[in-house]
């Protein structure tokens, strides 16, 4: 069935088909957009021939995707009957959407089902306007957008909340088996704070870049509305100013003027800050004593402590009220990165628990952040990390041949510039690619490698230190380091000649008095140097 009055509209640089038939991706949209359009793919990567395993599925997108946005339909890949093809992609989409929200009642929203040719490419998008509706709609028309960024972020903002949680409870020594129900009861009671009539919500600017003074606004918990769905809400002028500062828009503290493209990112995004506190000094009608409860252990107990360190991330537009900013994406992204923490730690409640810390990333191809939660505990090389960041990779469509989402590539959201017009990270003085415009040397027979990415360029005499004599290694190592941070394969330092030395002698390989000594090195020192400081094993061809 085909109508002409739908049109779907693709916010991201292409949609990530493969040739391989069946192939499952799940649409991402945003409930502050026009119905029908997409603004990324998520890969499911965890099915079998049955379908897809919706419960892994929904754990892992639940901590990928920010409050903010959504599943939104789903695409295969296959050649055979195009329409059950998508409606098998539709009910792929429901199933999803109601595990994530917990919901148990129909999904009664526009869900999109695609079908893609897997040898030439083409998708043909259907819609559904409810569940368990028979009908799809063919829809043709379809618009690819140029600068999904600028659609993105034009009226955007995030919403950032920290909350540095220790959570102490006690359990019988002799009866361990109850220390997971326990463990579980606190998360529940620390979950239901954020609901409690007597938390405040303060919000603020922090990225605010005017000579105006902006006051933090004051949320409480009684006056937040928990009810009313999010495509609800009724958005806000960016100018309109209300006395009632729970329904002041989030554009209060968003920048008035943004007149350059480059700063239609999430790099440059306005952030607004939410703590969370609990208030228990509010006045009260009545006058009552100080109570102190007292509950005595009627056996031998011991105390645990775990450290939960919550850092959530929400998209909303500029127009949607604080009170609805707060209650249906801040509490609700604090809620799920609480439970998925929860769920990494018991596995090793009694024994060494994992230190978990969620970071931000902005990938090449997709217009808004994901959410990755790491364990610190070991090293990013550890082969567990490994097939963490690999897995990743494969849901998200990301090349297998460079860092995207180690640690170094994070959001960096402490440097915002908040004086200034614009929002820039600290930037660095020193040339970089200047083999950029060189001719090739015309060696008969010779040809030129590149490694690809950049660099920065060390040589004598820089940043005022007196290196004339040293020899030329000291200055290539620092260029070569330069290169494994650029790329982000690394986040160390670029080392100085000192500490260069100090590798050799910590190796065993130079003697104490090499220190600030002006010897040369050669490429086996610096092959050293390179595996000491980044485990990076390296190997010399020496033709004969």
């Amino acid at each position: 069935m085909e109508k002409n009055n739908r049109s779907i509209r693709v916010e991201c640089r292409k949609l990530l088909i493969t040739r391989n038939e069946s192939d499952l991706q799940w649409l991402i949209g945003s409930a502050f957009f026009p119905p029908l359009t997409i603004l990324s793919t998520f890969r499911c990567i965890h099915s079998d021939p049955s379908g897809p395993d919706f419960h892994r599925e929904s754990e892992e997108i639940r901590t990928l995707l920010l409050k903010g946005f959504d599943v939104i339909g789903a695409l295969i890949v296959g050649k055979s009957d195009t329409e059950k093809t998508a409606a098998r992609a539709i009910e792929a989409a429901w199933k999803l959407r109601k595990v994530l929200s917990g919901r148990t009642n129909s999904v009664n929203e526009e869900t999109i089902g695609a079908v893609a040719d897997p040898d030439t490419g083409d998708i043909r998008f259907f819609v559904s306007e409810a569940e368990g509706s028979t009908s799809l709609e063919l829809t043709n028309s379809v618009s690819y957008d140029e600068n999904p960024e600028k659609f993105v972020w034009e009226t955007g903002c995030l919403l950032r909340c920290e909350i540095p949680i220790k959570l102490p409870f006690c359990f019988p020594v002799n009866k361990p088996s109850e220390v997971e129900n326990i463990f579980l009861r606190a998360v529940e009671a620390v979950i239901a704070k954020f609901k409690d009539p007597n938390v405040v919500y303060m919000v603020e600017a922090s990225s605010k870049a005017s000579s105006d003074v902006v006051q933090p606004v004051i949320l409480r918990g009684e006056e937040l509305d928990f009810d009313t769905a999010l495509p609800n809400i009724e958005l806000l002028d960016k100018a309109v100013h209300n006395s009632d500062q729970k329904l002041l828009p989030c554009a209060h503290f968003c920048l008035k003027n943004k007149s350059t493209p480059e700063l239609f990112s999430a790099e440059n995004a306005d952030i607004i800050q939410i703590s969370v506190l609990l208030n228990r000094s509010e006045k009260s009608p009545k006058c009552k004593a100080p109570a102190v409860e007292y509950f005595p252990a009627m056996e031998e107990t011991r105390l645990l402590i775990v450290d939960f360190n919550l850092e959530v991330l929400c998209y909303a537009v500029q127009g949607i009220p604080l009170m609805h900013a707060v209650s249906k994406l801040v509490i609700p992204g604090l809620v799920d990165q609480l439970n998925s923490m929860k769920k990494m730690t018991l596995p090793n409640l009694l024994t060494q628990h994992p230190q978990l810390h969620p970071y931000h990333f902005i990938l090449p191809g997709i217009a808004h952040p994901i959410t990755v939660i790491y364990e610190l505990n070991y090293g990013e090389t550890e082969m567990k990390q490994v097939d963490i960041r690999r897995s990743l990779h494969l849901r998200l469509g990301l090349p297998f041949d460079r860092p995207l989402i180690r640690i170094a590539n994070a959001l960096d959201l402490s440097t915002k510039d908040r004086s200034s017009n614009s929002s820039t990270r600290k930037g660095s003085s020193l040339l970089r690619d200047v083999h950029i415009g060189i001719p090739g040397s015309g060696v008969s027979g010779g040809s030129v490698s590149l490694v690809q990415g950049s660099y920065e360029y060390y040589h004598y005499l820089q940043d005022g230190f007196d290196d004339s004599g040293w020899g030329c290694a000291y200055r290539s190592l620092q260029t070569i380091i330069s290169w494994f941070r650029l790329q982000h394969y690394s986040s160390i330092d670029v080392p100085s000649h000192r500490e260069i030395q100090q590798s050799l002698v910590d190796i065993g390989d130079k003697d104490p008095s090499f220190i600030g000594s002006r010897e040369w090195i050669g490429a086996i020192e610096l092959s050293f140097v390179l595996d000491k400081l980044l485990g990076v094993v390296v190997f010399l061809h020496i033709p004969f």
